[in-house]
Formats: C-alpha cells, sequence, structure tokens
C-alpha cells in the first residue's frame, strides 16, 4: 500500500465509469493510476479524479499498474476554474510538468512549483501573462535549463546595452556583443531583465510579488515561451489553445 500527495495532471477515460489518472508526485514522480468508477455518479473519487486537484492518495499495485483505493481532496484551486484563461493556464503548467517527470524519480521542487503556480492563478490578483512567464522560467530553471542572466555572455557588463536573451544558448548579451546570434535571441528591457533576474535568482516565496507595465510584460513573455520552446524542443498543444482564446493573449 502507497500513500502519497499528488496533483492530477491528466485524465483519461477508460471503459464506462473508470478514468487513468497521470499523477505527479513528491517521492514518485509521475505515477499512472487507474481509478475504478471513477465517472460514477456520486464516486467518492470525484473531487480527487479530476484535472488539476490537489489530493492523498491511498494507492494498491496490481502487476504494472497502481489502482486507487482511497482518495481525500486537499485543494482544488476553485479560483482558476471560472475562467477559461486561468484554466487554460493551469492544463499548461500540467503539460509542461508531464513532459519533464519521469515515472519513480522524486519531484519535489517540480511538484511545488506546480502547486505554486497553480495557487498564483487561482488566488493572486495577477495578470495571467505575468504568472505564465514567471512560471515557465522558474519551470526551466527546475528543470535544469537555467539562463544565465546575470552580465553578458560576452562582455560581462552587469547592465548589457539593448539587453537580450538568445533562446539557444540561454545567455544574456548585449545587442551588439553577438550580432551573429541575433536570429536566435529576445529582446528585453531594463524592466523585463530585472524581472527576469528576480524570477531566476529571487527567492521562491516572491516569485509572482513585482509589477510590469504593458511593454516589459510583453517582452518578458515572448522571451519565457521562446526559450521555453527552444529550450524543450517542441510544441504544446494546451499552450496553442491558451493563445488562441483572444488574439491579444500574451
Amino acid at each position: 500500500m502507497l500513500v502519497t500527495r499528488g496533483v492530477v495532471l491528466r485524465e483519461t477515460v477508460t471503459r464506462e465509469t473508470d478514468k487513468i489518472l497521470t499523477l505527479l508526485t513528491e517521492r514518485h514522480g509521475r505515477t499512472p493510476v487507474i481509478v475504478r468508477g471513477a465517472r460514477r455518479k456520486n464516486s467518492r473519487f470525484a473531487a480527487s479524479a479530476q484535472a488539476l486537484a490537489y489530493s492523498e492518495w491511498t494507492l494498491y499495485r496490481r502487476g504494472d499498474w497502481y489502482f486507487a483505493k482511497e482518495a481525500d481532496a486537499l485543494e482544488l484551486f476553485p479560483g482558476l476554474r471560472g475562467n477559461l484563461e486561468t484554466l487554460a493556464l493551469g492544463f499548461y503548467f500540467a503539460e509542461l510538468a508531464e513532459a519533464v517527470a519521469v515515472e519513480e524519480v522524486p519531484a519535489e521542487a517540480l511538484l511545488r512549483h506546480l502547486l505554486n503556480g497553480l495557487h498564483a492563478l487561482s488566488t493572486l490578483a495577477r495578470p495571467p501573462a505575468l504568472v505564465k512567464a514567471a512560471f515557465e522560467l522558474k519551470f526551466l530553471c527546475v528543470a535544469g535549463f537555467a539562463p544565465l542572466a546575470d552580465s553578458c555572455a560576452y562582455c560581462g557588463r552587469t547592465d548589457p546595452a539593448s539587453p537580450m536573451l538568445d533562446t539557444v544558448q540561454g545567455v544574456l548579451h548585449c545587442r551588439d556583443c553577438a550580432p551573429g546570434n541575433a536570429g536566435n535571441s529576445v529582446p528585453l528591457c531594463a524592466a523585463s531583465l530585472a524581472a527576469l533576474r528576480h524570477i531566476v535568482y529571487g527567492d521562491d516565496k516572491r516569485l509572482y510579488a513585482f509589477r510590469l507595465d504593458a511593454d516589459a510584460l510583453k517582452r518578458l513573455s515572448d522571451a519565457s515561451e521562446r526559450f521555453l520552446c527552444v529550450q524543450m524542443e517542441r510544441r504544446f498543444r494546451t499552450l496553442e489553445f491558451y493563445k488562441s482564446l483572444a488574439p491579444t493573449v500574451l
């Protein structure tokens, strides 16, 4: 018997009333679980077996699969479920986590970051685009793709002239220091660079505690999203859905 806490990253319908859940757990990483009767009316698993729910699970193993015995919902993040934009971002955060989580490999930092991101969407009065950018950049740090943003990688200036982020090399540089790599780089400004450093080097508990005007937030959002997609070398279905919600979404 295994007792563990985890977030539902994905749910798949199987048979008539069952579900296969993909959980992200602290000690066992990505964990597929079969939940018998999860779709049945008045199922005791109804709350815990929904996407993005955080619950304590009692599991038993049969062959290659874990099966659910009991579940106690701890946090359902109701604040993000009432808005399609924040719900779409929650699914995107979950897809990112699933992309790097490994079965039976501890994922304490990743789970903590996902929970913080879902909490920010649910309860903090922060612009969704700001939460998205901060989550993406810190996610890359947790996954081992942290950018080097303390100074220009070429001249060493801590205040780069017309700063740019090289999304392939993951380094900061002045616009004129690496003209040959301009195609891989995204322009920043003083405010968006300060925010990027706050995210990468700052206290995780204050990850979302910053403000940017519209232009600086657009620059940070462009840099974080492009850097993530280049480093992960793939597209994300949930990101495409989020961006389809409105033509002006950052």
